[in-house]
């Protein structure tokens, strides 16, 4: 061997031996900051200074999060509207400069449509696959070189039930949950004998006031506050939704506690229930054959046996099945 391979050779191993000896301080990006869980988690990651945390908010709310949480050496705000691709670029060239990359994705950014399929158009269908999977997925992209080359990182999506079942006038926010969902699964694959973990972190309802801060397309909200069709859907599933929040044995910080769970075990799962509820649904989708599931369901939504009344031509259901 040439005395030039010999001291290349010394020089790589140098190289790795410098990176194997670098204390380790985790960046954890989370999107979403200004409230809710995103505000949760980081509140509970200031509490463990072994972390750089990043937490980004739309522009219009980085004033308030700044007066929440006051940045210092570990802790940074930085803008990012998730559906926008040169924030993204921008937010994740900061990150490098500062810092050197992302160690750990928190996607917890997202947007919940309240709408039945028919009153959805192209372009609400959009925002609320911008906001939910197009743009977590468009991150994930940004980090995965970074975490590829140290062979080690975590990516952990903040996904929900409607990943596993869809809801009646929830169909564009079940869809967005359900494409991350099964996104992440191939990525765990992908991940796999690279280092890099991907868990997503299930919600049922959570004792908070996010269900007042749903979107509606121009025909939901006018089905809602008239007669038209479909108005009975509504009048039911808000109030439902409410009460079942409000109900909630979780609470934000519970589910911050749970991600902080899954940033320090050494191999998270895949999928991580953080909720009872979701526990619960993920036994019974699987105990009760799905021939019976969805009429079960169906039994189980407010008032669901008169929907349709006054403005349908449909025959009544079988009994036995309803």
């Amino acid at each position: 061997m040439s005395q030039e391979n010999t001291v290349s050779k010394n020089t790589s191993k140098e190289k790795n031996s410098r990176k194997l000896n670098k204390p380790y301080k985790p960046v954890i990006l989370v999107t979403g900051g200004n409230s809710g869980i995103g505000l949760a988690i980081a509140k509970k990651l200031r509490e463990y200074p072994q972390y750089r945390v990043v937490v980004t908010a739309r522009d219009s709310s980085i004033k308030e999060l700044e007066k929440k949480l006051p940045q210092n050496d570990n802790f940074w705000i930085h803008h990012l509207d998730v559906t926008l691709q040169a924030e993204r670029k921008e937010l994740i060239r900061n990150i490098e400069k500062r810092w050197g990359g992302v160690d750990i994705l928190i996607n917890n950014a997202g947007i919940s449509y309240r709408s039945v399929v028919e009153h959805m158009t192209e372009q609400d269908e959009l925002k609320q696959l911008k906001t939910n999977y197009l743009g977590p997925m468009a991150l994930i992209r940004k980090v995965l070189p970074h975490m590829r080359e140290q062979g080690r990182g975590k990516i952990i999506n903040i996904s929900s039930v409607s990943g596993m079942l869809a809801m009646p006038t929830m169909s564009s926010y079940s869809a967005s949950k359900h494409a991350l969902e099964g996104a992440s699964e191939a990525l765990w694959y992908e991940m796999r004998a690279l280092g890099v973990n991907v868990s997503l972190v299930q919600l049922g309802f959570i004792r908070s006031n996010s269900f007042t801060h749903v979107y509606y397309s121009e025909a939901a909200k006018e089905a809602e506050t008239t007669n038209a069709p479909y108005s009975d859907f509504y009048k039911a599933m808000a109030p439902f939704v409410a009460k079942m929040m409000k109900n909630s044995l979780t609470t934000p910080e519970a589910v911050a506690k749970k991600v902080i769970w899954t940033i320090r075990k050494q191999n998270p799962p895949l999928r991580v229930p953080a909720t009872l509820d979701a526990i619960v649904f993920y036994y019974l989708r699987r105990l009760i054959p799905r021939r019976l599931f969805h009429p079960f369901l169906y039994r189980c939504l407010p008032g669901a046996n008169k929907w349709g009344e006054g403005y349908t031509n449909a025959r009544p259901p079988k009994k036995w099945f309803l």
